[in-house]
């Protein structure tokens, strides 16, 4: 039967309408130090390395970053723990598609002097020395996986979902000391901050992995909801259930899976994804309903069978260029990437892309950042005319890429 959800509703949805931080914010509270470079970490999950390129411009290489320098440890530690290990290699041939997951999400302290990276398969997360490539600190999270993270708009705390205990765990990125930690729906998945920093919204995402994908048996992955934290206190404000907002909708064999998000600069409205959708949704923060959806087009070329599709994505990946005019989405098992026009929810040129996985902005805000995981590439594309304009060689299977600082004259670790 299908899993129970909360109807918890506060009286603060126009409290809540505040604004989300822009893919540039957490990066932004050290922009105007002295001796940094803004740059774009690229996250390649399945050799545990970061890519650190330039964030505008010819995206040229800057550095890399091993995010696995303590790899044999940890291995130990696996081999010698028999549930450990069952939970390392249900990682490897479920979500990691017969790879490790080694670097989900990673973002840089404020002084540019560290990386902090979420490591799926190793339950944890890491500080990373940027001048050394030694860890700083580590935090072992609930349960068996690390996944998504999201990062304060002062740079100052990150939170990280903790897939597999249902939790939600508050860092202070300085030191690794948790601040706190929040419960949600099974399988946290996305995390975002609120510009002022008072709120988190988390997405939990279900059982992916599993096979039974079929609209009628979709009340069997779990208890997917939108959970809304107070970011002091991490006690919930708000829960958003979008199964009654999609049926309300008219939506009723859709997925309540919410996926990759993005608000809009006034935050009034929220544009996210859903499980086996080739498109996305407008939902009015204030209205409580969703307003708009849009379909986009499939490529002939992609499997009908949704059990072949990675993870229960067809589209992952969505971001909103500066202004709040333009959309870009990474059509991850269609192969493309496009640029949408938000007014009207036209998209623009299919960019080929080889199953991208996450889209986000330059540092200049000029143009869209796909990962290409299937050709181990970033590409930009420009919001202005939807057309692409470089491609960049890094690391195996590049999912998350976020903008960041480093030392002005980085180039890389001094020592491995």
């Amino acid at each position: 039967m299908p899993a129970s959800r909360s109807r918890h509703l506060c009286s603060v949805a126009a409290a809540l309408v505040l604004t989300v931080a822009a893919p540039a914010t957490a990066a932004s509270a050290a922009s105007g130090a002295s001796g940094l470079r803004e740059v774009l970490f690229v996250g390649n999950n399945w050799d545990g390395t970061a890519d650190v390129i330039k964030s505008s411009g010819d995206f040229a290489a800057v550095g890399r970053i091993n995010v696995i320098p303590d790899k044999d440890q940890r291995m130990a530690e696996i081999n010698a723990d028999p549930i450990k290990w069952v939970y390392f290699q249900a990682i490897r041939n479920s979500v990691g598609e017969g790879h490790d997951q080694f670097a989900d999400d990673m973002y840089s302290t404020p002084d540019g002097r560290s990386v902090v990276v979420s490591r799926p398969s190793f339950a944890d997360v890491v500080s990373i020395d940027l001048a050394t490539g030694r860890i700083n600190w580590r935090f072992p999270v609930a349960g068996y996986r690390a996944d998504h993270m999201a990062v304060s708009p002062d740079g100052t705390r990150v939170a990280v979902s903790a897939s597999t205990a249902n939790t939600v765990h508050v860092l202070d990125i300085a030191t690794g000391k948790q601040l706190g930690s929040f419960a949600t729906g099974d399988k946290p998945h996305e995390n975002i901050f609120t510009r002022d920093g008072k709120y988190i919204w988390n997405m939990s995402i279900g059982d992916v992995n599993t096979s039974l994908d079929d609209p009628g048996w979709d009340w069997t992955k779990g208890d997917r909801h939108i959970t809304v934290v107070d970011a002091t206190t991490y006690k919930q404000v708000k829960v958003i259930d979008m199964r009654q907002r999609l049926d309300a909708y008219g939506l009723k064999d859709f997925s309540d899976a919410v996926r990759p998000a993005v608000f809009s600069p006034d935050e009034s409205k929220l544009y996210f994804q859903v499980s086996f959708f080739n498109g996305f949704l407008e939902y009015d923060v204030a209205a409580d309903k969703i307003t708009r959806m849009k379909t986009l087009p499939k490529n002939p070329a992609t499997s009908e069978d949704r059990t072949t599709w990675v993870n229960d994505s067809r589209h992952h990946g969505i971001s909103m260029n500066p202004e709040g005019t333009k959309l870009c989405v990474a059509g991850t098992m269609d192969d493309y990437a496009t640029v949408v026009d938000r007014s009207t929810l036209q998209e623009g040129p299919l960019v080929p892309a080889s199953k991208p996985y996450w889209a986000t902005v330059s540092g200049d805000g000029k143009d869209c950042i796909v990962s290409e995981s299937g050709a181990d590439q970033v590409t930009a594309i420009d919001f202005a005319t939807g057309r692409k304009v470089a491609s960049v060689p890094v690391g195996d299977h590049p999912q998350r890429v976020r903008l960041g600082h480093v030392q002005a004259d980085w180039t890389g670790p001094s020592a491995s």
